[in-house]
């Protein structure tokens, strides 16, 4: 079972520390030690052994004595770049409007939006009633839930139809763990009703009933579904579902135009869909498709008619349609078939019309289909590489649709297309204070070959003024895993690289989800090291056509991204000058080989289940603790949380220690360990810029840039 201290705990077994942690005395300016416990296992006719499986202890004094030194370590030997790192800190500040607004949404007669304020570092979530012009409601003050607390993360926002009741959950330590609260927005009290580890949360439009998931104490699985009368002790409340197969986490959702609760069972291969009307919430749930192995779907609704996306002629999916009175796949009827080179991502369903997101190359597009014409529209976007999609839409009787998009030089915007006229309307793009001027950068896009042949789409951005070919240091970022999407995204530390001569890049690689499931499919169980040959690949790529200088490239992963990291570095440590490896999922044997941790068990059918011989065979081919070894690394900068609850710290804090023995190289390698914050780091907005400038500091001294 997954444990965490709280401060005051934590502060005393530091008191109490003794000195035989290490195998030598710590001093913040010697790298620390980490005694060895030798432990073997034997498993499927191989070894495994684990000499620092006891920081997975985080009761024993001892091993927060060694994260504490870790901390003071990297403190001390990053010391000198402190300077510099204010400097990014500021900088990055002089690019954000503190002080903003994003555009509000209209639902159940509020315009609903979210606000934030220089100095403060969270959000504040508020309504206005009829129009904008209203006085403004403040629904939460994310920063006053905040006072007292070292971390504070809001999830769920629900409103009742009726607008009175707000449901929303919080979380104060970082380990994703929720509660969930119920608030009159009339009075500005707080209802007794509270329910801890709650997820996803619905209002039936009676506005008394609320449908909620919770996750199991064990393995933080989203296993169950309850229904709660408003007023009542939710220790009586009705459980309407529990999965059972260990695989699969549980949701709930309703529809847009409110008349449906949509129940999801998803593993990370199959899904199964239960409904009712959200005006019967004691009704019996109607199954939409029973699940069958390997077969994802997804519905959205719209005039009692089901839309729904599915997998099950081809990895790419098609959209169908069935009648919410019978919605089996016997009455399925196709709109759009499968084309392999033209990925069905998302539908959004509105009274006179329907959007389909597709992906073309990686890339997204927008189709528009009115259902009385039958007219077909696509949104055009005109940069070579972007990020689109779908922004809040909450009315369904509307001719209008809202979409947002942002490229790597264009900052994030909201637009409202109009169905009818077919014309796009900005209605905000995000300010970028500081002189930011578009016209100063180029985005690339790129096609690398693999090894195998195949084409890597790999993103370039470059300031133009400052791009030599071939003599630029080169970032690249990956992640690469569970069929993710690596946006094309603006960001405002991308820009403190850029202004200092740095080529950024992103390499789309397989194991994400760029150009569909196959592309999935080609990166992940036993296909798994094509995520990090492609990494390497498209690396090398970028170097032969001179988007930068050999010997300075500087990487960047997180979380199965860390894993990343961890694989290249092990693989090619010669390619790469810097690392930043966040909060990364490098212990991969010892995790998959323990059922009992968090997302294990269901990601068997993302890496493959280490009990059986071949998977396990693959895997330990790659997984970065287990093939550390003796030689030259380059200069790495860990980070990690100790609530992390998605990558336990004893990960990166184990490849840490096992580097640190057998690593022959004098580059740096500093561990910071946030001891308040989750799998994102700290929670608020200051704080973690801070840990990005802090870490895009060392990256950049590294590769030569200190200014």
């Amino acid at each position: 079972m997954r444990e965490f201290l709280c401060t005051a705990t934590l502060s005393a077994a530091l008191l109490s520390v003794s000195a035989s942690v290490y195998a030598q005395a710590p001093d913040s300016s010697t790298p620390p030690v980490a005694k060895k416990v030798h432990t073997e296992k034997a498993i499927n006719g191989s070894v495994l052994v684990d000499d620092y499986g006891w920081l997975r202890d985080k009761k024993n004094p001892e091993v927060l004595a060694y994260l504490t030194a870790e901390n003071a370590y990297a403190e001390k030997m990053t010391a000198d770049e402190k300077p510099f790192a204010e400097k990014l800190y500021q900088e990055a500040l002089s690019h954000i409007q503190q002080t903003d607004q994003q555009v509000p949404y209209r639902k159940n007669g509020y315009w609903y939006y979210r606000r934030v304020e220089e100095g403060k570092q969270y959000p504040i979530f508020c309504r206005r009633k009829a129009s904008m012009s209203a006085p403004e409601e403040v629904m939460l003050d994310a920063n006053e839930l905040a006072k007292g607390e070292k971390f504070m993360s809001v999830a769920a926002l629900e409103v009742s139809d009726d607008s009175n009741l707000l449901a929303y959950t919080t979380d104060n330590v970082g380990f994703r763990q929720y509660k969930l609260h119920i608030k009159d927005l009339r009075t500005g009290h707080l209802l007794p009703d509270t329910a801890e580890r709650a997820g996803a949360v619905v209002w039936a439009a009676d506005n008394k009933t609320i449908f909620y998931s919770t996750e199991d104490a064990v393995t933080k699985r989203s296993d169950t579904i309850h229904r709660h009368l408003v007023g009542t002790d939710t220790a009586h409340d009705v459980v309407v579902f529990n999965e059972k197969d260990e695989r699969y986490d549980v949701d709930v959702e309703r529809t847009r135009d409110g008349k449906y609760i949509l129940l999801h069972s998803e593993s990370h291969v199959t899904t199964e869909e239960q409904f009712l009307p959200s005006s019967q919430p004691t009704a019996p749930w109607k199954m939409l498709e029973p699940r069958r192995e390997g077969v994802r779907y997804h519905a959205d609704e719209g005039n009692d008619i089901f839309y729904i996306i599915v997998n099950d002629t081809d990895p790419s999916n098609r959209l169908v349609t069935a009648p919410v009175a019978t919605p089996g796949k016997a009455n399925w009827k196709e709109l759009i078939a499968a084309r392999r080179e033209v990925p069905i991502e998302d539908i959004d369903v509105f009274r006179d019309f329907y959007v389909v997101t597709l992906r073309v190359k990686g890339l997204p597009t927008l189709h528009v289909t009115d259902l009385n014409s039958k007219g077909e529209q696509t949104i055009e976007f005109p940069e070579p590489a972007y990020a689109a999609g779908a922004a809040v839409n909450s009315e369904f009787d509307t001719q209008k649709f809202r979409y947002g998009y942002q490229s790597p030089i264009t900052p994030v915007s909201t637009y409202e297309y109009d169905v009818k006229t077919r014309s796009s309307t900005l209605l905000k793009q995000q300010a970028v204070p500081g002189g930011y001027d578009k016209s100063l950068y180029t985005v690339v896009r790129l096609f690398v070959p693999a090894k195998d042949g195949t084409e890597i789409p790999v993103t370039v951005v470059y300031r133009k003024d400052k791009f030599k070919k071939g003599e630029n240091p080169l970032f690249v970022y990956g992640y690469g895993s569970y069929g993710i999407t690596m946006p094309d995204a603006f960001s405002v530390n991308s820009l403190l690289m850029l202004d200092r001569g740095v080529v950024t890049s992103v390499a789309h690689i397989r194991g994400g989800g760029e150009l569909g499931e196959a592309w999935h499919d080609g990166g992940k169980m036993m296909t798994k090291r094509n995520t990090f040959t492609d990494f390497i690949d498209a690396t090398e790529g970028m170097l032969a056509q001179g988007y930068g200088k050999r010997g300075l490239v500087g990487i960047e992963g997180g979380s199965a991204g860390g894993l990343l990291m961890g694989a290249v570095t092990n693989m090619r440590p010669d390619l790469f000058k810097v690392v930043l490896c966040e909060v990364p999922f490098v212990d991969v044997m010892n995790t998959m080989l323990d059922a009992s941790l968090p997302l294990t068990v269901g990601e068997y059918e993302e890496w493959g289940n280490p009990n059986e011989k071949a998977a396990f065979d693959v895997m330990r081919t790659y997984s970065p603790y287990d093939n550390v070894v003796a030689k030259a690394y380059p200069a790495i900068l860990v980070q990690t949380s100790l609530d992390d609850s998605q990558v336990m710290y004893w990960e990166p804090s184990k490849y840490v220690a096992k580097l640190r023995s057998l690593k022959t190289d004098s580059n740096p390698l500093v561990f910071f360990i946030n001891l308040h914050g989750g799998h994102g780091g700290s929670s608020g907005r200051y704080d973690a810029i801070r840990e990005r400038t802090r870490n895009y500091a060392f990256l950049l001294t590294q590769l030569g840039v200190t200014q």
